[in-house]
């Protein structure tokens, strides 16, 4: 009975290890891609979510080195390795929240129009559907290990959840009336989400977070 349940724990925490590592990968290809389209049709807010997608992919392999020590049965508090991830996250969210927001600001200044949103709109929306696919499972695996740990990192998806909503606001808004100002409160509205992280992950470096904590709380998750 004891050996069945060390199997059922090992079998759920190389899936929770295989959910982080499919989230860092999708925010590889979705930072390549939104960067690239952002650049090529002059979209502020597609071009700030590809670059927040790569920010994720340092927090990702952070939380993949957690989900890996866990499994190994050690302490749920973190290693060196975690919060200097966490630092440097942090340190990165701050960055691009500052260029976001200084740029935001000079595109509506000058008038800018984004060549197209098209990208945008396709982007978010493949985002919204990958988003709400890992927080799903990641509840559902965290939810059987009794892991705050894996719980906070589904909570930490859905703060990318409400990042494509932004961009899909922003985007379709753009598409739908020509407005270009909308495209830089998109671009305004990643910043300060960008912060949020930032501070959050900053929070949780220094230990002054909850362990289930990243910008809501683990209640959240449940629903």
């Amino acid at each position: 009975m004891l050996c069945d349940k060390m199997l059922r724990l090992q079998a759920l925490y190389r899936t929770a290890a295989l959910l982080a590592l499919i989230t860092i990968g999708y925010n590889i290809l979705e930072g390549v891609v939104s960067v690239w389209f952002g650049t090529e049709d002059e979209t502020i807010s597609l071009f700030g979510f590809g670059l927040d997608s790569f920010v994720e992919v340092i927090s990702g392999v952070g939380i993949w080195h957690m989900v890996r020590r866990l499994g190994r049965g050690e302490a749920q508090e973190r290693d060196s390795f975690e919060r200097r991830a966490l630092l440097v996250t942090a340190g990165a969210f701050y960055l691009l929240a500052a260029g976001l927001l200084a740029t935001a600001v000079v595109s509506m200044m000058q008038g800018h129009h984004p060549e197209t949103t098209r990208w945008g709109i396709i982007v978010s929306l493949i985002s919204i559907a990958s988003m709400w696919l890992l927080i799903r499972y990641k509840v559902k695996v965290g939810t059987a290990l009794s892991s705050p740990a894996i719980l906070a990192d589904a909570a930490c998806s859905r703060t990318c959840l409400q990042l494509s909503v932004a961009l899909l606001g922003a985007s379709a808004g753009y598409a739908l009336t020509g407005i270009g100002w909308l495209d830089s409160a998109g671009s305004l509205l990643i910043a300060l989400l960008s912060l949020r992280e930032g501070r959050e992950a900053m929070a949780k470096a220094r230990g002054l977070a909850s362990p289930c904590s990243c910008s809501c709380g683990c209640g959240s998750t449940r629903d």
